[in-house]
């Protein structure tokens, strides 16, 4: 299984956001509008994933669209803006659904859903979603398949500037994660996903690591920082209450 995208819920509309991002040295778009949920995004693709800024556009769409990410989004830009969580990409959706389902894990079934680009482009997807109360704890990922395959995926973002050469010298290395008890969240995550374990606090997806460290204060469990290598320059950007650090 790979990360697919980092979702960060902001305040700030997708083109601020866009211009932001470039001002840091680093290619980022306005992605596009989600007109069903009621929210529009900003993206930052690396070489084999991506970074999500996702914003309210309509709100009174966005409540009523009664949508397991959106409604994330509701509950924490409510607390502050920062990491929601993260997406795993996979070719199988259906059949994971049903595998899970024989495991006993209440899902919200596969979800249709698509994105209209700047450009008039409709992107579609499918999505997963694990059944769970939005809290304090940390969201449990969920899932995407794209309707593309990835090479055909890219190629597409290659010819709408979307994707250029220095985003694709981008990785993901690793999302680290403070929660309350790392080894119940880890034991959980393997459950549902079959991720294999590196050591006694880090996860492996194919492209990316998932590192979870004890979280002392009482806040929110949520992804902390999000490491990505191959800008060729080390610093730490802190924006809209998340760690960004590059190497």
């Amino acid at each position: 299984m790979y990360l697919d995208h980092i979702v960060h819920f902001v305040t700030k509309k997708p083109t601020e956001v866009a211009d932001d991002w470039k001002g840091k040295g680093l290619h980022a778009v306005v992605g596009g509008q989600h007109t069903h949920w009621g929210t529009y995004n900003a993206l930052l693709y690396t070489k084999n994933s991506y970074i999500e800024w996702l914003a309210l556009e309509h709100e009174e769409i966005a409540v009523n669209a009664n949508h397991p990410l959106i409604n994330l989004l509701l509950h924490d830009l409510n607390v502050r803006p920062g990491f929601g969580t993260v997406c795993i990409r996979t070719n199988k959706i259906d059949e994971l659904c049903n595998q899970l389902d024989r495991k006993g894990i209440e899902t919200s079934g596969v979800l249709q859903a698509e994105r209209k680009t700047t450009s008039g482009k409709v992107r579609k997807w499918k999505m997963l979603f694990i059944k769970e109360e939005i809290s304090k704890d940390l969201p449990t990922p969920f899932f995407i398949e794209w309707e593309e395959s990835d090479e055909e995926r890219y190629h597409s973002l290659k010819e709408d500037g979307t994707v250029e050469d220095s985003n694709l010298d981008l990785t993901i290395s690793t999302c680290e994660f403070y929660v309350r008890n790392p080894r119940e969240v880890m034991d959980k995550w393997k459950k549902y996903f079959d991720m294999n374990e590196q050591d006694e606090q880090t996860l492996l997806l194919a492209n990316t690591k998932l590192v979870f460290k004890k979280l002392e204060a009482e806040e929110q469990e949520r992804l902390s920082c999000v490491y990505l290598n191959g800008l060729g320059e080390e610093k730490t950007i802190y924006y809209e209450q998340a760690k960004y650090c590059f190497c």
